[in-house]
């Protein structure tokens, strides 16, 4: 693929994604290959505070990555997932802390995971969780439909 540097483009197309805070822009390059750049606005750094006690910046990738995973082809769309990536970012700033802990971040994705894929929310929290033997995944699963029956 070949590599553009977006200076030397102009820009065909603009739009908003549906997120409401990223901007899709179709681009013609001087040879006249179009690609698309997404734009978001820069958000303040969030440090995540490991289990270890490490600390490291979040990376929106390293969970998207994570999430991906995951949920392998239990979504429609891989637009789906980004909206419920997006929505988990949004979650973790909304806490309103320069720093915030692993847990807390496993937490939002196993809270997005229960409402819109059960079978991904499962193998999220088997690797989350990091289960050793069957009862574990029984555990989750009871844990699972009590909370479906309360709601």
């Amino acid at each position: 693929m070949a590599k553009y540097n977006i200076g030397d483009s102009r820009v065909i197309e603009s739009r908003e994604v549906s997120d409401g805070v990223t901007i899709r822009r179709r681009r013609e390059a001087p040879d006249g290959k179009r690609f698309t750049t997404y734009e978001r606005v820069e958000k303040p750094n969030l440090t995540v505070v490991k289990k270890d006690d490490t600390r490291e910046l979040f990376d929106r990738d390293k969970l998207s990555n994570a999430i991906k995973k995951s949920v392998g082809k239990f979504f429609a769309s891989e637009v789906e997932v980004e909206e419920m990536i997006t929505d988990i970012e949004d979650a973790l700033y909304a806490i309103g802390e320069n720093e915030i802990t692993s847990k807390q971040i496993g937490d939002k994705v196993l809270d997005a995971l229960a409402t819109r894929n059960e079978v991904a929310y499962v193998r999220f929290a088997s690797v989350y969780h990091e289960f050793k033997t069957l009862d574990d995944f029984v555990k989750i699963l009871e844990l699972r439909r009590q909370t479906r029956r309360e709601s």
